[in-house]
């Protein structure tokens, strides 16, 4: 069953509970869904965090676990799964949210002005709110939307896949099982 892969990676929901900087969340961290390994938990989970792996804001892991303690989603699949986006897949994966979110908004990708590139060198010297308004609608919204787009079909391509793959893996075992009850009851 899936659940024998999944436990096998787990970590232990003991050690996470007490653990010192996880103490602020009280009686949050003793609902059973958080860790238990059933078809809805680890749906639940998958739907979480591919949802915020593609966020892109900084600790990815904690938005992933504050969705998953009210959605009752397994925590450690969760968090886990943010790390889809990390430093070495973020360029190529953000590149592809961008031109999703160009295509979506219609905005030509890449179309910055001549005016914008030496203001953009100097945008982490003097941040200013004119270059984040001026790079708004060229960059920042079409990102920002492809962003929320693939984490909602990513999401919810996980969620059905799980569901579907938990589905077929549980009936496949249902049939091995009666194959193997009917080979013995003939033997």
């Amino acid at each position: 069953m899936p659940r024998r892969l999944f436990k096998r990676y787990m970590p232990n929901p003991e050690l996470i509970r007490e653990h010192k900087s996880l103490r602020f969340l009280g009686t949050l961290m003793h609902d059973p869904n958080l860790w238990h390994l059933n078809r809805h938990s680890v749906a639940r989970a998958m739907a979480v965090g591919l949802f915020a792996a593609f966020i892109p804001l900084p600790l990815q892991m904690l938005i992933a676990a504050s969705l998953a303690i009210p959605m009752r989603a397994n925590l450690p699949i969760s968090v886990g799964l943010v790390w889809l986006t990390n430093p070495i897949t973020m360029p190529p994966v953000f590149y592809c949210t961008y031109k999703l979110g160009s295509w979506v908004m219609q905005v030509p990708v890449g179309e910055i002005t001549t005016n914008v590139w030496p203001r953009i060198s100097h945008f982490f010297e003097a941040p200013s709110w004119e270059l984040i308004q001026l790079l708004w609608k060229p960059i920042l919204a079409p990102f920002l939307l492809g962003s929320l787009l693939a984490g909602l079909i990513a999401g919810a391509l996980g969620y059905v896949l799980t569901m579907l793959y938990w589905r077929w893996w549980v009936r496949s075992s249902w049939k091995k099982r009666q194959a193997r009850r009917r080979e013995k009851l003939a033997g």
